[in-house]
């Protein structure tokens, strides 16, 4: 098997290695997962890394090496082994954009910890500490994780976030099946495989723009619903962050102001020229229309 090997952790790079790795995962009942990821500057997520972890294996996958993940994939939707991740939205997105559908079954770690009283939305690290009393580094986390070669600190780091997780999905697992929760979560667990959760819903885009809720009368909620939207598919359709289509602050003030004609919509502050040039006359039919209805 060619890897690189950092103490008890596997950096798989190549082809045998990944198919290697993989058979030896064969009959698990469950693993730990965890991706890094990077989107600054892409409206969709780039996989960069993924870490899984058995009962007596650790690996951190490099999809940027490998020419491809289907041997990794084959376990991962096996409907036989459960999949533990923590906060599982954004990690399933990764996959959803993969395969059209997100690897079932799932135990989220975080819904578990709400269930057991450790608290709404704990944070991984926080949780680690709470439960195992261990104190995971965090002086990784604005890691470039596009960047090769990956320094073996940084692979140590992204190891840890299934290294502990397992111990973690034990202790909950018996835990909740002790208190007679377990089935209870059997619902929310279902509910992140839903595959509208990981579908771009640009109709509902301006409910994510902080402050949107002090705009004043339907008619400007409106407005920028549809400017919202609007941005949302340039967004997509050019992989851009939504920021570099229009940052937010414009989008309110022109829901706010609903300018008539390009002089006007000119005096919206942080609208930018170019955006203005290009876009302008398609904001202004955008505003025209849905000023007269209330949002969907």
């Amino acid at each position: 098997m060619t890897e690189i090997t950092m103490s008890d952790v596997l950096y798989l790079v190549d082809q045998p290695s990944l198919v290697e790795f993989c058979t030896g995962l064969r009959g698990a009942a469950w693993l730990a997962l965890d991706t890094e990821f990077i989107r600054e500057q892409t409206y969709h997520p780039q996989l960069c890394l993924i870490q899984v972890a058995s009962t007596d294996q650790i690996a951190c996958i490099d999809p940027l090496a490998l020419p491809s993940l289907e041997p990794l994939l084959a376990i991962l939707y096996d409907p036989t082994v459960t999949k533990v991740l923590h906060a599982a939205y954004q990690d399933l997105e990764i996959f959803h954009g993969l395969r059209g559908a997100v690897p079932t079954p799932i135990f989220d770690t975080q819904l578990a910890a709400a269930a057991l009283g450790y608290g709404n939305q704990v944070g991984y690290a926080n949780l680690a500490q709470q439960m195992l009393g261990v104190e995971l580094a965090k002086i990784h986390t604005r890691v470039n994780w596009r960047q090769r070669p990956l320094a073996p600190e940084w692979l140590a780091y992204a190891a840890d976030d299934v290294r502990y997780l397992r111990d973690i999905y034990r202790q909950q697992w018996a835990m909740l099946t002790a208190c007679g929760e377990l089935e209870g979560l059997a619902e929310p667990f279902a509910a992140l495989a839903e595959p509208a959760r990981y579908q771009p819903q640009p109709q509902e885009a301006w409910r994510r723009i902080r402050d949107h809720q002090r705009l004043r009368g339907g008619s400007q909620q409106a407005v920028l619903q549809a400017l919202a939207a609007w941005r949302e598919e340039q967004a997509i359709r050019d992989d851009r962050p939504r920021r570099w289509i229009l940052h937010d602050s414009p989008l309110l003030d022109m829901a706010r102001y609903m300018p008539a004609d390009l002089d006007s919509l000119a005096q919206i502050h942080g609208l930018p020229p170019a955006t203005l040039r290009r876009h302008g006359r398609t904001l202004l039919t955008l505003i025209a229309a849905a000023r007269t209805e209330s949002p969907e």
